[in-house]
């Protein structure tokens, strides 16, 4: 891709991110919640379906040459990796959207050589999007609110620690921070918990269990667009592209001390 331009196309993004958030508060509105068992035993809903189907084609009108990597079409067979793809999870969070507690989101994040340069997460019913690019910043932007997006310096008095809602494993979860002085645990839904770091309102977010590449993908963009990170618990960047879109266990986390 030798035209990149992270700012035009976070617009061009954003607007796609609005129309199929629209599309997921359509089903969320209804009363077709009907939900199918994927092969791998999680659930899908026809908003991940209409969701997906208005990235696919938005993304391939808009970056025709950039593979899209996408969760529900990946069942029917992946695009081949290149240095640039597009990963997309429609509905992140369908455990949420089913129970109604409104902590699910739409997500997209574009990969460069391994890493996620660029991303939103849309959480339509909170009327919240997450938008960043890495050397450009991050976003949010909410009815009567947009703002610049910073993570903060870990407090003295203990970390706030942003936790899976549906996927936590206690027992791990406790073992990891063992090492932490932790004032808080916060439980939330889907890619929200990589947002809550990057806007500073958390420090911490350990995930203990399975993750694809696309579950992860745009939250990590904002993250690191916001001075975060994400590495493996050996201590490596998190990276993309892997066999399988498979996530080893990591843990995203703000920054420990105000860069001079």
């Amino acid at each position: 891709m030798n035209n990149y331009n992270a700012p035009s196309l976070l617009d061009a993004l954003t607007e796609l991110m609005l129309t199929a958030g629209r599309e997921v508060l359509d089903v969320y509105a209804s009363a077709d919640c009907e939900t199918v068992t994927k092969v791998d035993g999680s659930p899908q809903t026809l908003a991940d379906r209409r969701a997906e189907k208005i990235l696919i084609e938005g993304l391939g009108r808009l970056t025709p040459d950039i593979p899209i990597i996408a969760e529900e079409a990946y069942e029917a067979g992946a695009n081949a990796v290149q240095d640039w793809f597009w990963l997309v999870d429609p509905l992140d969070g369908t455990r949420e959207f089913i129970s109604r507690n409104g902590q699910f989101t739409v997500n997209a994040g574009l990969i460069y050589k391994g890493q996620p340069i660029l991303g939103a997460v849309y959480a339509p019913a909170l009327k919240t999007l997450y938008t960043g690019a890495l050397g450009h910043g991050a976003f949010v932007r909410r009815p009567n609110e947009y703002r610049a997006l910073q993570c903060r310096v870990h407090p003295h008095d203990g970390l706030t620690v942003v936790g899976s809602r549906s996927h936590n494993d206690a027992v791990a979860m406790k073992r990891f921070l063992v090492d932490y002085c932790v004032k808080q645990f916060v439980s939330t839904g889907s890619s929200l918990k990589f947002c809550l770091v990057a806007e500073g309102s958390a420090d911490l977010y350990p995930r203990l269990g399975r993750t694809m590449e696309w579950d992860t993908a745009a939250g990590h963009a904002v993250l690191l667009a916001a001075g975060g990170e994400v590495l493996t618990l050996d201590q490596q960047p998190l990276g993309y592209g892997k066999a399988g879109y498979e996530n080893p266990h990591f843990y995203a986390r703000a920054m420990r001390e105000r860069a001079k």
